[in-house]
């Protein structure tokens, strides 16, 4: 697990808040896509430096390839959290 990112990008903050609505899904592998309201994310290498960092990860563990549903870590919750409130 990496460090959290001191500053998250607006889109980042928009994922991890996606996550934390219960809109979005991982595919299970080393690198973990994103699927947000069903469709893919945009920029996979955020989804991946989120996982990284232990910011999102699956509900469930399912074999690889398989969608589950993503969650919000801790980290992910303090993150989100400590937002400005105009950025949350």
């Amino acid at each position: 697990m990496s460090t959290i990112p001191s500053a998250l990008s607006r889109r980042a903050i928009a994922m991890l808040k996606a996550v934390g609505e219960g809109r979005a899904e991982l595919r299970c592998s080393c690198e973990p896509d994103l699927r947000v309201d069903g469709l893919p994310c945009c920029d996979q290498s955020t989804a991946h430096d989120l996982a990284r960092a232990g910011l999102i990860r699956a509900t469930r563990l399912v074999a690889p390839g398989q969608w589950v549903p993503a969650e919000l870590t801790d980290a992910g919750r303090r993150a989100v959290s400590g937002l400005p409130a105009a950025a949350a």
